[in-house]
């Protein structure tokens, strides 16, 4: 996982370093996106993602026309979720579906 989003030391970061990234959040950026390809020929897609535990909240938007067919049909959901992964269930399908994600912790 690649991110421009700078993380704070456990200890000793600075108050401007500390305001700098508060600030970016109050603004919305945030570390909380990604994006996921679901899986061809495949009835699931397991993703692995350090931002994920068991009670996070995962969301979807379409990127790809078919990746909006396939939530428009309704039966994309997640099935399963635990520390650092997640797996959709979907059709079995050969179109590329393509969604942004945001995980809410």
């Amino acid at each position: 996982m690649t991110t421009s989003f700078r993380k704070l030391p456990p200890i000793g970061a600075s108050l401007r370093d500390t305001a700098e990234i508060v600030n970016n959040c109050v603004d919305g950026k945030m570390n909380v996106t990604g994006e996921v390809t679901l899986t061809n020929s495949a009835t699931s897609t397991v993703v692995t993602d350090i931002r994920v535990g068991a009670e996070s909240l995962i969301v979807f938007m379409p990127i790809t026309a078919d990746a909006a067919t396939e939530l428009a049909a309704g039966g994309m959901y997640v099935s399963s979720q635990g520390k650092q992964t997640y797996t959709i269930t979907h059709a079995n399908d050969t179109t590329t579906r393509t969604f942004r994600v945001g995980i809410f912790a």
